[in-house]
């Protein structure tokens, strides 16, 4: 299995090349060049095993350079060790007859990121030894909230690496600032920037893509990498959980081998729908890909329209993860809609650079709107399905699983179509307590998030998550802030390097 960039298709490398650089030196992303095809009768004896032997089997059919013996070390070492709450890893749970929540959220900081983010530190170890040897693997991180935090928590302390991770001042909630400004760990920077997420992503692709930093570290033994979803080795990982929820679904009857099921996905940065789009190009039968959005309706907008229209107002929304305009990995959808196209991704690309919109041709729209259905709501909307949620199935959501659920409300109310589906939860509602305690009162509370947490759990009766309950006492450790043109300077100040 080979990786290509999506700016020049004929840069072509191995997975372990891919995980190590994170990013292809045209700028462009690597995707497969072809998508391994898992048959039904695999499927179906994959309802048998648990979540490990399911990751090692997807990931065995993408990490062909990998021993079989490397990949299971990986996986054990990510899943194992009680590092997850719930021994399913990622466990469904049932809403109604058609509805069935994906729980991506029992990892060590109670949000998704962490189904690939304690694998991706294994997963770098081992390539990095297979192409880089004797080099420290800078990783550096912009983040809209919850990768920030997991990728801090993955790569603490690991051999041979150091972190630095760059998030929005104003553009995270209080508990996912404490979970990346309080995190331990020899090897971890944090520092915020005055800006969006976006303006923190912007910053970290021009470092990663600019020579002359390159050569500064490559003169001190280092290499940098990215943690984002920008790197395959943070994507792969998210193809397995759509595997294993229908692997669920079969092992509870719910589907026969060969039913079709929808997913809906809240996404900013559109990493984890498009790895739900991969497993479907594997053989998964998928029927729909729902995309929901917040305020921040983007992508909404581009899957209705075939316009990317960046130019609009940013809103900061109670949904901080998908508070996103540039969303990255659309990038690797539009090379794959493009009939792998290099040049019409660059001159995409460009027409985003350059005039903060582009609109792809009518096939490829045909192609995106065949697979994918979009909707939106704004916080309002985001607030009342979190308490009908709870009042009519007594199961308690996040702000971010509110706008996958709304979406699917909204895509049934337009077609009508019951097909069995799942909706990812991306994270505990213990990471935004005001706001969902807030949706469950019907008006403003007046407390702080550590007050809300314990009043949301004395009011709901669910258990406050292990590493959410002891975050407040923890010490602050990282507190600086920069503009985003010092993001250069910041990063050699962290490394110990002379500008």
């Amino acid at each position: 299995m080979l990786y290509q960039s999506t700016r020049n298709s004929a840069a072509k490398v191995e997975a372990a090349a891919a995980i190590t650089q994170g990013i292809s030196r045209d700028a462009g992303l690597f995707v497969p060049e072809s998508f391994p095809r898992i048959s039904m009768d695999e499927i179906a004896a994959m309802a048998g095993e648990g979540y490990t032997d399911r990751a090692k089997r997807i990931l065995s059919r993408y990490l062909t350079d990998f021993t079989e013996q490397e990949i299971a070390s990986c996986v054990e070492g990510a899943y194992g060790g009680g590092k997850f709450a719930d021994p399913k890893k990622a466990p469904l749970r049932k809403l109604d007859d058609s509805a069935f929540v994906l729980e991506l959220w029992h990892g060590p900081t109670c949000a998704f990121k962490d189904m690939a983010l304690q694998l991706l530190p294994y997963l770098l170890t081992v390539s990095a030894g297979k192409t880089v040897k004797d080099k420290k693997i800078v990783i550096l991180v912009a983040t809209s909230g919850d990768t920030g935090k997991a990728a801090l928590e993955g790569f603490k302390d690991v051999g041979g690496t150091q972190i630095l991770v760059f998030y929005p001042r104003d553009g995270v909630s209080v508990m996912q600032k404490l979970q990346m400004t309080t995190q331990e760990g020899e090897n971890v920077s944090v520092c915020a920037i005055e800006g969006n997420f976006d303006d923190a992503q912007s910053g970290v692709k021009a470092i990663f893509t600019d020579r002359e930093i390159e050569e500064k570290l490559k003169a001190h033994g280092m290499l940098f990498s990215s943690a984002n979803s920008i790197n395959w080795g943070r994507l792969v990982p998210q193809i397995v959980y759509y595997f294993s929820a229908y692997c669920d679904l079969l092992a509870k009857g719910e589907l026969q081998p060969g039913d079709s099921m929808n997913v809906v996905v809240p996404t900013g940065n559109f990493g984890n729908i498009l790895a739900a789009y991969y497993a479907k190009e594997m053989g998964l039968p998928i029927a729909k890909l729902v995309c929901a959005s917040n305020e921040n309706n983007i992508l909404t907008d581009f899957i209705r329209t075939g316009t990317y229209d960046k130019n609009r107002r940013f809103v900061t929304t109670i949904s901080p993860s998908m508070d996103i305009l540039i969303s990255s990995n659309l990038e690797r959808l539009l090379y794959h809609l493009s009939g792998n196209d290099d040049r019409m991704v660059v001159s995409l690309m460009d027409a985003l650079q350059k005039e903060n919109q582009y609109t792809i041709n009518d096939e490829m729209k045909g192609k995106l709107q065949k697979d994918f259905f979009a909707a939106c709501c704004d916080d309002h909307i985001t607030k009342q399905t979190i308490k009908q949620v709870f009042e009519q199935y007594g199961y308690l959501i996040d702000t971010h699983t509110a706008v996958a659920v709304n979406a699917y409300w909204q895509y049934i109310e337009q077609t009508g179509d019951k097909t069995k589906t799942v909706i990812a939860s991306t994270a505990s509602p213990y990471k935004f307590p005001v706001s969902v305690l807030s949706a469950l009162n019907g008006g403003e509370v007046k407390t702080d998030e550590f007050e809300a947490v314990k009043t949301l759990s004395a009011k709901t009766g669910t258990q406050i998550p292990a590493p959410l309950a002891s975050l407040g006492e923890k010490q602050v450790r990282f507190e600086s802030a920069c503009e985003r043109q010092n993001m250069k300077q910041v990063v050699f100040d962290m490394l110990g390097i002379e500008a």
